[in-house]
């Protein structure tokens, strides 16, 4: 298992891995509005972007990319796992990583969390510090939290 960097000639292994993790867990907690709203935000242009400025590191199994994490200074911005690979503690992996590398400037980590990942955050030591509304298309509205953690 390796945790590195993503490189830009990686951005189609990252951009699947989060593009089918939406698609396959996204639609279990969501209308489609919000699911729809999730793949434009990160987009294939977003995620080359954090790319190229070193926000992304991928995680590895036999050279293949299973899973994703982000953040910029002390926000967490994208953590995702394949769904067959899920419950296997890699994302509980990625945000140790994230949070020792947060650690290393500021003294709290903050996210936005998703339904999906609310519970993996809280199990992590986060706490809900607001709760969030965003309108999407059709008067639809994606709920979230915004979680802190102290490091």
């Amino acid at each position: 298992m390796i945790y590195e960097l993503a490189k830009l000639e990686e951005l189609q292994a990252v951009y699947d891995v989060v593009q089918q993790t939406i698609k396959t867990i996204y639609p279990k907690y969501y209308p489609m509005e919000v699911v729809d709203f999730f793949c434009q935000h990160h987009s294939r242009d977003a995620i080359a972007e954090d790319i190229k400025n070193g926000y992304i590191s991928v995680l590895k199994i036999d050279g293949t990319i299973i899973a994703t994490g982000s953040f910029m200074d002390n926000h967490i911005t994208r953590v995702y796992v394949l769904p067959k690979y899920q419950k296997k503690g890699y994302g509980t992996y990625i945000m140790k990583n994230i949070e020792d590398q947060i650690g290393e400037k500021y003294d709290k980590a903050y996210v936005d969390a998703s339904l999906p990942a609310a519970a993996l955050y809280e199990k992590l030591g986060f706490v809900t510090v607001n709760h969030q509304r965003y309108p999407v298309e059709n008067e639809v509205i994606l709920a979230y939290e915004v979680m802190e953690k102290k490091i």
